[in-house]
């Protein structure tokens, strides 16, 4: 079986501050542990490789499955520290592309050619994409050979305008993901802020915010167990 190309972000603070942001350690280590238990492999890359920041409040949001994957070798190596480079991936290892989210990700992955390349590859060979939180950002821009947006026509959801103001985000950020994906022809849907929910159409599962990484993981695994 395929193995799975989790997306981090590189992005240490909110652009134009001195408040760091970066991955929501949750909405990579919850899919993290999904993806143990079903016996998939997987790996870490990030817009330049590397090093990939930690958002400092999601520590605050922790279990002891989410600090059993943060204190890992593991993850220590090959996600924080030494993480793919997209420009060195080979979409045809993988059967799924998931976009993690943090805010950082707001700035480095909605314009990154290659997330675009990986993403477009991926699921034109049958594969999945992915994404929760403010993970949509990478899904925003992608074109297909037709110059078509991926998303237009497609039910999807992330983080929402409600959820940003919430989270006192809304004059820092450099866009708001849900108007982005409407303008690009999606039909994005949403629930209460910050309760559970991811959708899915056709082979796009995403999920509306941190606490839905669960319902986006249960999703995949439920499909591609079909497939088998």
């Amino acid at each position: 079986m395929k193995k799975v190309l989790i997306v981090l972000t590189n992005v240490t603070r909110y652009q134009g501050t001195d408040e760091p942001t970066g991955l929501w350690l949750g909405e990579a280590a919850e899919f993290i542990t999904a993806l143990q238990k079903a016996g998939i492999a997987y790996d870490f890359a990030s817009p330049k490789g590397g090093f990939v920041p930690l958002d400092p409040r999601s520590m605050k949001y922790t279990d002891a499955e989410m600090m059993s994957v943060y204190e890992s070798a593991d993850f220590k190596e090959r996600a924080l520290t030494h993480s793919l480079a997209a420009a060195t991936v080979d979409p045809s290892d993988y059967q799924a592309i998931y976009f993690t989210g943090g805010h950082g990700v707001m700035w480095d992955f909605p314009d990154d050619a290659n997330l675009q390349r990986l993403t477009l590859a991926i699921y034109q060979n049958n594969g999945w994409v992915l994404s929760v939180c403010h993970g949509i950002a990478g899904l925003l821009n992608v074109r297909d050979a037709a110059g078509q947006y991926l998303i237009n026509g497609r039910t999807i959801t992330g983080f929402t305008k409600t959820e940003e103001i919430l989270a006192g985000k809304k004059r820092v950020v450099p866009f708001l993901n849900q108007q982005v994906a409407t303008d690009h022809g999606a039909h994005f849907i949403k629930k209460r802020a910050y309760s559970e929910f991811a959708t899915q159409d056709g082979h796009f599962i995403t999920g509306q915010n941190p606490f839905s990484v669960k319902a986006v993981a249960n999703l995949f695994l439920e499909n591609i167990q079909k497939e088998q």
